[in-house]
Formats: C-alpha cells, sequence, structure tokens
C-alpha cells in the first residue's frame, strides 16, 4: 500500500510538471508554435488577445528565419512576448519607421487596432440569400 501511494504522488507531481507549461509558448516546430498560439489566445481577454497577436506578428515580420524564429519565442510567455513586442515597436518608431509614424505609442496603436477589430464585427452585415425562404426541392416519386 506504501508503494502505491508513492507511485501515485510521484505521478502527479509528475503530470503537474508537464502541465505547467501551458501557458508558454511550444516552439519546438511551426506546427506547435501555431498551436500553442491558438491556445493561449483562447485564454486571454480581447484587449490582451490583441497586444499579443501584434506582438507574435511583429516579431515574425522582424525575425525571417524559421529556426532563428522558434528559438526567439520558445519558452515565452504571453507577457514575455508583449515585452519583446513593445522593445521591438519602440526600436522601429526610433529608427524613423513609416508604418509607426501615426502612432505616438505601444497603447495608442493597440487601442487603435482594438477599435478596428470591434468595427469589422460591428460591420458584418447578413447575407441576402438567407433573408429569402430556403429553395424547396420536390422530388417526383415513381412507382417502380
Amino acid at each position: 500500500m506504501k508503494k502505491a501511494s508513492t507511485v501515485l504522488v510521484f505521478l502527479t507531481c509528475v503530470l503537474l510538471a508537464g502541465c505547467n507549461k501551458s501557458n508558454q509558448i511550444n516552439g519546438s516546430s511551426l506546427k506547435t508554435v501555431n498551436r500553442s498560439i491558438s491556445q493561449i489566445k483562447e485564454k486571454l481577454p480581447l484587449d490582451q488577445r490583441i497586444e499579443f497577436e501584434v506582438s507574435f506578428w511583429t516579431l515574425r515580420d522582424e525575425i525571417r528565419n524559421n529556426k532563428e524564429f522558434l528559438d526567439a519565442i520558445d519558452g515565452k510567455t504571453p507577457e514575455q512576448l508583449v515585452e519583446a513586442g513593445k522593445e521591438l515597436f519602440a526600436k522601429r518608431k526610433a529608427a524613423g519607421s513609416k508604418d509607426y509614424e501615426k502612432y505616438t505609442s505601444w497603447d495608442q496603436m493597440i487601442s487603435q487596432y482594438s477599435q478596428e477589430r470591434i468595427d469589422q464585427n460591428r460591420k458584418k452585415t447578413p447575407d441576402q440569400r438567407d433573408k429569402n425562404p430556403p429553395a424547396r426541392v420536390d422530388y417526383k416519386m415513381h412507382s417502380m
């Protein structure tokens, strides 16, 4: 009985240690990166999600080599990725990048992206085909 409880405690610890990285990006391959990014995004509130997405794609735009990119983001938490995005924004803003001229700060850029996302969701108009009743399909049944 003592051995069984020891084994159970050990397995529980191993399981918890394995689950501990659920909030970190798995950079072992591009497929696992995309999977972990999707899982992390689902857990974040909307304002943090946009900041996370912008940081991820800004970093991806900066590091084109897949191996270097995977090494750069492997094991990062959402907070660490956002900090890297903010640093890259400041670096590009200081270099005079035309893409960042219209933004005064990181927060202003994120709030503008958030507003654009909200506006996109509001502008969705229903498809005209959905307003009409569905087409009828009548079949003539013939006896054999």
